[in-house]
């Protein structure tokens, strides 16, 4: 098995990493966590500029007509970034699934809006259970009027106080098995009856509650099929996994290198700590890690991108990938020691960070389950 980028691939993760570093340093992060948007509008329009955010739309729409693998490297470059911006939220969560399921009217209504940057989507799936099965959707859209109202409250909505548009997961039909009567919803964020509540991170990233108080949507803007939305919202749940591995394992990569970088410098008892056995063996366990989360998480890639079924693919991913990154950055911390654990040393975007995308879209429990079943156990 060739686990090497395509020529393309290689050109993209370079123009992506000599772009990042220098337009997204650390400390115009340190300014995004304290700033109400969350992201540079600058940025944003130069990453449109770019193309990124149509990397995986057809041309017609705007876009590059690239895979999910292309897109998994451009993502792992984010993640060693630390990149601050609606990026995941607009693409992964919005704009694929539009691309996937939508009628050629909303595809031609939605995706040159995302692929120019001009347009942010966002995903609303999660409820008060925190879970990411079917019958945790609680919240009701009613036929009425020819269209739907929808009530109740998602949780750990990202970017929603940027979104021009909202993916909303709703139950339409309580009498059928929870599987069945699920429904998305293309909503104007900005529609009467939605408030937004900012929710305190360890990332520092916008998350938000979102209140539905009645909010009317039309009944053309149903993502798919009435009551069929939950097979769409599984195939955005495997690929925002993914995805979310993919940032894991850039944050994993740059840990590894600064570490090496420090312990080849920082000196004690007149050697390099690098020098000692037990920080040898320590960085080579991280090593292991990052080549693990590596190989596992472009497989899974690959087979989204290739539209083979994934779903233990994606599980051993996710699941080795949650433990992984929790020993790779414990490891970092034991060799920096004390500076590791201040403000000024970078160290500590890449703790709070990768934290937060390993918990998203299901922890390692979670996903243990899902390779028991798949083993028939």
């Amino acid at each position: 098995m060739n686990f090497t980028l395509s020529e393309e691939q290689e050109m993209l993760r370079k123009a992506a990493r000599d772009f990042l570093t220098e337009k997204c340093p650390k400390t115009m992060v340190r300014e995004m966590e304290q700033d109400e948007r969350g992201y540079s509008p600058e940025l944003w329009r130069e990453m449109a500029n770019l193309g990124w955010m149509g990397l995986v739309f057809p041309e017609k729409y705007g876009g590059s007509g690239m895979s999910f693998l292309d897109l998994a490297v451009l993502l792992d470059e984010m993640g060693r970034a630390c990149l601050p911006a609606p990026f995941f939220s607009s693409v992964v969560l919005g704009g694929l699934p539009v691309v996937d399921s939508g009628s050629e009217e909303q595809k031609e209504q939605y995706l040159p809006g995302v692929a120019s940057g001009e347009t942010i989507l966002t995903l609303a799936l999660t409820e008060e259970s925190a879970q990411y099965d079917a019958a945790s959707i609680r919240v009701k859209a009613q036929a009425d009027s020819g269209g739907y109202v929808i009530h109740g409250t998602k949780l750990f909505v990202p970017d929603a106080h940027i979104a021009d548009y909202l993916l909303c997961v709703a139950r339409t039909d309580e009498q059928k098995a929870a599987e069945k009567g699920i429904s998305i919803f293309i909503v104007d964020a900005k529609s009467p009856g939605i408030s937004y509540t900012p929710l305190k991170t360890i990332a520092g990233d916008k998350l938000y509650e979102v209140v539905f108080d009645g909010v009317k949507v039309p009944g053309g803007n149903i993502l798919g099929e009435l009551d069929g939305g939950w097979a769409i919202a599984q195939r955005v749940i495997e690929r925002a996994a993914v995805a979310s591995c993919c940032t894991i394992l850039g944050t994993m990569q740059a840990v590894l290198e600064m570490t090496l970088e420090y312990a080849k410098d920082r000196r004690q008892f007149d050697h390099p700590i690098g020098s000692f056995q037990v920080i040898q063996h320590y960085c080579a366990n991280m090593a292991t890690d990052v080549d693990g989360t590596r190989f596992s998480t472009y497989q899974a890639a690959w087979r989204l991108s290739e539209g083979l079924s994934a779903t233990k693919e994606v599980a051993v991913a996710k699941a080795w990938v949650t433990d992984a990154f929790g020993r790779v950055i414990t490891l970092a911390h034991q060799i920096h020691g004390a500076i590791g654990v201040t403000l000024d040393h970078d160290l500590h975007f890449y703790t709070r960070h990768g934290k937060a995308a390993e918990l998203s879209f299901g922890g390692g429990d979670f996903y243990r389950e899902l390779v028991a079943q798949e083993m028939g156990l």
